[in-house]
């Protein structure tokens, strides 16, 4: 059973409410006791994990009232009622208006801790599957797979969405780690050609005598162990996409290849001299410098000018701190979900040293982290300044917490400074204030 789940017994009898109390402590099972409706509705918030047993009768709002109004906040909430011997018609009713189950006075500990079992099972799996759904949603979404609040990351999805459904070309810049091929999943994902197949190719782990035939197929005893025609890559994505990682990595006598499939739109097969047509969009990742490398000699620059249609940077995580917090919290979700953990909280060392390390494996660095600390381990190796805390201070490490802080605030309220000054606990003049102070529009 989950450990967040508890249950919540409305009770006005003093002596029945502390028996099932005791009943249910004595299973390990959370449970708070109180003794009207009125004091029930205020424990549940939106956030309420657990489950209600309450008798019907109860002074002012009685169980039936109790048990429309909790309906009408959640209509997954189990909600169990306590009836008299001469109340079973009302519990009848209760049940055809949404009641999970109803026991009758009196009834065994057994019978209590029996029914609250398979409320919580119940309740539990509700909430597993509402949370799997709204991953499920955040991942089909644009904002909730390319993450992140900097105006870098805005652009970024903004230049996204907008050439997705073309058939351009497109060229992804950036350090290791930044997620180059996940921008190219997206790039894919949105587009028309979602349906068909998305085929990644990284040319800086292929062998040069083996690149040839990896990217352009090969026919029956073209080379030594050819035994039989092989499709290659580029064919694979007829359709589709085809993203070429560490383009930079790719032999010079190759790119001459793939700029006539890229102007053409046919290729040959090693061993072959037949043409076959292939319609597949081209993503390709670099993290050097093409420009500069076409400017030496080291790759073709009318390669380079027509994988170039349109750049999409994507900036070191050093560059975009206020989007850490963020990533981290996603990461950690995951990992604790993927590890069966309970999502732990951040300490403030922790906080200080994501904020103030220089992330040279960006994302994917940052990420490992997550993981590590998932699983109850340092989130560093090395502890404290040792962790590359050169950068931001602990103070400053606050700041982007708060920034943090305030940007949900302000999306929750859609830009309210009333509302979301509410929410916070802070003035509005405040929020005002640093608002304007960290640049926030409302």
């Amino acid at each position: 059973m989950n450990n967040d789940l508890s249950v919540l017994i409305v009770e006005d009898d003093p002596h029945v409410l502390l028996g099932c109390q005791q009943a249910l402590s004595l299973e390990d099972i959370p449970c708070i006791g109180v003794g009207s409706a009125e004091e029930a509705l205020e424990q549940v918030g939106d956030d309420f994990a657990g489950i209600v047993i309450s008798d019907i009768r109860l002074p002012g709002i009685d169980g039936l009232e109790l048990l429309t109004r909790l309906k009408a906040r959640d209509s997954r909430l189990p909600v169990v009622l306590i009836t008299g011997h001469g109340d079973i018609s009302m519990a009848v009713d209760a049940m055809q208006k949404g009641a999970y189950d109803f026991m009758e006075k009196p009834f065994s500990p057994e019978r209590l801790v029996d029914v609250a079992r398979r409320a919580l099972e119940q309740r539990g799996l509700a909430r597993e599957v509402s949370s799997l759904r709204r991953q499920l949603a955040e991942r089909d979404s644009l904002e909730g797979r390319i993450i992140g609040r900097s105006p870098a990351m805005q652009h970024l999805r903004a230049l996204i969405a907008n050439v997705a459904d073309t058939s351009a070309n497109v060229l992804i810049e950036g350090e290791t780690g930044t997620g180059k091929e996940l921008v190219a999943r997206c790039l894919h994902d949105f587009s028309r050609r979602h349906d068909k197949q998305f085929v990644a190719l990284n040319c800086g782990g292929l062998p040069e005598n083996l690149f040839e035939s990896e990217i352009f197929g090969h026919e029956a005893n073209a080379f030594t162990g050819a035994g039989k025609r092989r499709i290659g890559k580029i064919e694979h994505a007829d359709g589709g996409t085809l993203f070429l990682d560490e383009v930079e990595s790719m032999p010079l006598p190759l790119q001459i290849k793939l700029l006539r499939v890229l102007q053409e739109r046919t290729l040959e097969r090693l061993g072959s001299n037949q043409s076959v047509a292939v319609d597949c969009r081209v993503i390709a990742a670099t993290k050097s410098d093409l420009d500069e490398m076409g400017r030496t000699g080291q790759f073709r620059s009318d390669l380079y000018y027509r994988l170039n249609v349109v750049t999409l940077e994507l900036p070191p995580l050093r560059e975009r701190r206020e989007d850490i917090l963020q990533l981290f919290e996603h990461f950690l979700r995951q990992s604790s979900l993927r590890f069966d953990r309970t999502v732990p909280e951040l300490d403030n060392q922790t906080l200080s040293n994501l904020m103030s390390h220089d992330w040279p494996g960006n994302v994917r660095e940052l990420r490992n982290v997550a993981e590590r600390y998932a699983l109850g381990l340092p989130a560093f190796k090395r502890s404290g300044a040792s962790a590359g805390s050169q950068g931001l201070a602990f103070a400053e490490a606050v700041e982007a917490f708060e920034r943090n802080l305030l940007v949900d605030a302000l999306q929750r309220s859609g830009g309210n400074l009333t509302q979301a000054s509410q929410e916070l606990g802070m003035a509005k003049t405040t929020l005002f204030d640093k608002v304007k102070k960290y640049g926030l529009s409302h």
